[in-house]
């Protein structure tokens, strides 16, 4: 649907070519509707109602609260991530559609008799109004909770155990953002937020700090409240984390809640000297594959209250040199020797390079843009204001970003799981942002149907996508939220 009709220009590599543009219902992201499907399945209405609070005036609304969150969720699943893109959406008859509460043809056609009904997307300053919104206390407490649920549904429970993962990650910012600062380990300005997930996939929470915050710091007041929401829905329930989380109160805490963990260790001198009798290359040609070798350590920092289990991990790199000495890491775990072999504890460690994967997966997929920072208005609509703005709490509304984010990026997981159980191979949001959600499609209007025509090629992708929607339990409003535990 463009505003100019007829022969734009032809291509000069082919005469016969002519580029035209005809006000046609046409769209690039029919995928979006798809999105709001499964953002409909698992719920998501019924949660916003519940968990987020709308501030704005009833009697100069426009755009409907529902509405405003349905159009950045989608947005970003989509792959527009800027808000200034919605000023290129407005007239995308699928994303007019996929936000919409109205049914029928309503969202496509003009308001009547004078109602307060929305004509297409919302513009650039709403959104950023509503991510003022959502950067309140309450609002941002209840993003988390629609994180946590978004990943809920695909957990596959009942189950007996599952494994947290807890690490933190640069975002970069390009400009003054508070909070945000030169971060010397990553040799980039940036904030340094904790992020929580599970299976390797599904986020379950985000804290925002400054840029220069230690790896472990927050780290515990952040993860325990997760620990305890999914005790109550798993048995046994693990963490795994790098090694700037172990601190003497982190593991303290961990062993009280009786949560097992598995975190990398920091090397030292006292480490060095328990694994040096460990460190000798055993006599003989070695295998052209490589050997690794598990020790069982016990070893006590100056800052722990006791001794703790810790497993050497000794490597023989498969090259054709072979290295003068053995590479070796070492891995502090609260679980004994009779409940968690060596190799087991190896092998669940390993699988935490899975999680920084899909860490990155979510980064180039979605790329969050915290780019909130204190610009006071002046003049509104070409009017000096009679009064100076209010403030805005930008490192707030950059956290309410960043969990909106995260919410995104918990859908497309959930897409992709569900082509996944429908027997496609496993893909990143990225590949299926690209074969699922970036499908072109025609708008047609009928007497009182909307049609939606897709190219044949992707039939089979949307039948497995309705095929693992069915699969699930529609949710009857919202699911039933577990509260995170009150901490001590």
């Amino acid at each position: 649907m463009g505003e100019l009709e007829g022969t734009l220009f032809p291509l000069d590599f082919n005469h016969s070519l002519r580029i035209e543009a005809r006000q046609e219902r046409l769209t690039a992201d029919a995928g979006v509707l798809l999105m709001r499907e499964l953002s409909e399945t698992i719920g998501l209405p019924g949660l916003v109602a519940k968990h987020l609070r709308d501030s704005r005036d009833p009697a100069t609304v426009t755009h409907p609260f529902l509405e405003l969150i349905h159009t950045r969720v989608l947005a970003l699943t989509q792959g527009w991530g800027d808000q200034n893109d919605v000023g290129l959406l407005q007239a995308d008859p699928a994303f007019r559609l996929a936000v919409s509460e109205r049914r029928g043809q309503a969202p496509l056609r003009p308001a009547r008799g004078g109602q307060r009904a929305p004509d297409g997307l919302c513009s650039q300053p709403t959104l950023s109004r509503l991510m003022r919104t959502l950067g309140e206390p309450d609002n941002r407490d209840g993003l988390g909770i629609l994180v946590r649920e978004s990943a809920r549904r695909f957990l596959g429970l009942p189950r007996r155990e599952i494994t947290l993962d807890l690490d933190s990650l640069p975002i970069e910012v390009h400009g003054h953002q508070p909070g945000s600062a030169y971060n010397g380990h990553y040799g980039i300005r940036c904030y340094h937020p904790l992020v929580a997930s599970v299976d390797e996939r599904f986020f379950l929470g985000a804290q925002l700090r400054e840029g220069k915050a230690h790896t472990a710091s927050g780290g515990l007041a952040f993860v325990l409240p997760l620990l305890r929401w999914l005790k109550a829905l798993v048995p046994r329930v693990w963490l795994r984390a790098d090694a700037g989380f172990p601190q003497a109160a982190f593991l303290d805490a961990l062993e009280a809640e009786g949560v097992p963990y598995v975190c990398r260790l920091r090397s030292n001198a006292v480490l060095e000297q328990l694994a040096d009798p460990h460190l000798r290359r055993p006599a003989g040609r070695p295998p052209a594959e490589g050997r690794t070798w598990l020790h069982e350590l016990r070893y006590q920092a100056a800052s722990w209250s006791r001794e703790r289990r810790v497993v050497l991990v000794v490597l023989e790199r498969a090259d054709a040199q072979q290295h003068l000495f053995l590479d070796h890491f070492f891995l502090l775990t609260s679980a004994s020797p009779d409940k968690e072999s060596a190799t087991a504890l190896l092998e669940r460690y390993r699988q935490r390079g899975s999680a920084e994967s899909d860490y990155g997966d979510c980064n180039t997929a979605l790329a969050p843009a915290l780019s909130s920072a204190p610009r006071l208005k002046s003049h509104y609509r070409g009017y000096v204001l009679a009064n100076a703005a209010e403030p805005v709490d930008s490192f707030a509304v950059n956290e309410a970003e960043l969990l909106i984010c995260l919410l995104a990026a918990n859908l497309m997981a959930a897409g992709a799981e569900l082509l996944r159980r429908d027997g496609h191979a496993r893909m990143s949001r990225e590949r299926f942002r690209t074969f699922l959600l970036k499908t072109a499609a025609r708008v047609l209007l009928g007497h009182r149907r909307v049609t939606v025509v897709i190219d044949a090629a992707r039939a089979h992708l949307w039948r497995s996508f309705r095929s693992g929607l069915l699969a699930l339990q529609r949710a009857r409003g919202s699911p039933r939220s577990v509260a995170l535990p009150a901490q001590p």
